[in-house]
């Protein structure tokens, strides 16, 4: 597998790039979002109000972070399941959002949602606490009322991430083995992943 480091937000050029099966190491800024914030943001959306921020072209990241320590930039900011966000992926679609990451697969309808336009990531759970060396800045944006599931802009430095889909390859029938192949990888290769977790995560510790 490749491994690309790759700025955000997510450019043209790169998304026609990535494929399945690539480890990429993200440097820009991510939103950070679960349940919570999803289910507010689609109420926004829905009633017309401006939303707390502007989704388009952006990359959300499917997490709820443990409350910081003091000195800390941020806790333990592991993936939640994917699954969970699949309600409002069509929603988030028209937001203009066109990166996805979080834990696991997603569900049949999701993928046919995202088919061609959105690329989803995954991140595995269980190296949290190594992944969040990677986020070097967190700001609040909305909902502070929601705990860890307020909304939140992440500033990331090679955060690492293993794509499930792509853009350009999703559209041919021959991707759908691949991906469920890729999927059932992040899962499988938990061990290999968290140790690449750590080098990343310390060698980006080391360049700060």
């Amino acid at each position: 597998m490749r491994t690309l480091k790759i700025s955000l937000p997510l450019k043209e050029k790169d998304l026609q790039e990535i494929r399945s099966g690539d480890r990429l190491l993200l440097t820009g800024t991510l939103i950070a979002a679960r349940d919570e914030a999803h289910r507010r943001l689609v109420e926004l959306k829905n009633s017309g109000q401006k939303l707390p921020v502007d989704l388009r072209r952006q990359t959300l990241y499917y997490v709820g972070p443990a409350p910081s320590k003091p000195g800390q930039v941020i806790n333990s900011a592991g993936p939640t399941t994917a699954k969970r966000m699949d309600t409002y992926t069509k929603d988030m679609l028209e937001l203009g959002v066109i990166g996805m990451i979080g834990k696991g697969e997603r569900g049949e309808e999701t993928k046919r949602l995202i088919k061609g336009r959105v690329i989803y990531m995954a991140a595995l759970g269980g190296v949290g606490a190594k992944q969040s060396k990677t986020i070097i800045h967190q700001e609040l944006l909305a909902f502070e009322d929601a705990g860890m599931e307020a909304l939140r802009l992440f500033e990331v430095k090679d955060f690492p991430v293993i794509v499930i889909h792509d853009l350009i390859a999703f559209r041919k029938e021959q991707h759908d083995f691949k991906a469920k192949w890729i999927e059932r990888l992040t899962l499988r290769w938990a061990l290999k992943y968290s140790k690449w977790v750590f080098t990343v995560s310390e060698t980006t510790k080391k360049d700060l």
